[in-house]
């Protein structure tokens, strides 16, 4: 269940970054920067229940490798951010990384 936790609280790591960057670009300004404090509180949150079985440095490194990964692809698929060879390929460590951990949980 840790695990689960740790994929929640990543996902709405990835709510933040894109609520802050909505509330820029839309009329909404309010009701994005709300989202955005919302996605920071649960995240948290999940992290926090998460932690309980899963070491902090892990669970951190997950946390983070996530939310970073997501924010990536959020800003190609939305946002029409550039995605050069060398950005992806340097996700893909960090995707590479997260597996990693995981597969190396006891």
């Amino acid at each position: 269940m840790a695990w689960i936790y740790l994929l929640v609280a990543g996902l709405f790591e990835i709510g933040w970054p894109l609520g802050l960057k909505l509330s820029q670009v839309t009329v909404h300004k309010a009701v994005w920067i709300l989202f955005a404090g919302v996605s920071m509180i649960a995240s948290g949150l999940f992290l926090w229940l998460a932690q309980k079985s899963i070491p902090m440095g892990t669970a951190y490194a997950v946390w983070t490798g996530i939310g970073a990964v997501g924010a990536f692809v959020v800003g190609i698929l939305l946002f029409k951010d550039q995605a050069t060879i060398f950005k992806v390929l340097s996700v893909t460590f960090i995707i590479i990384g997260i597996v990693g951990l995981k597969l190396s949980y006891p």
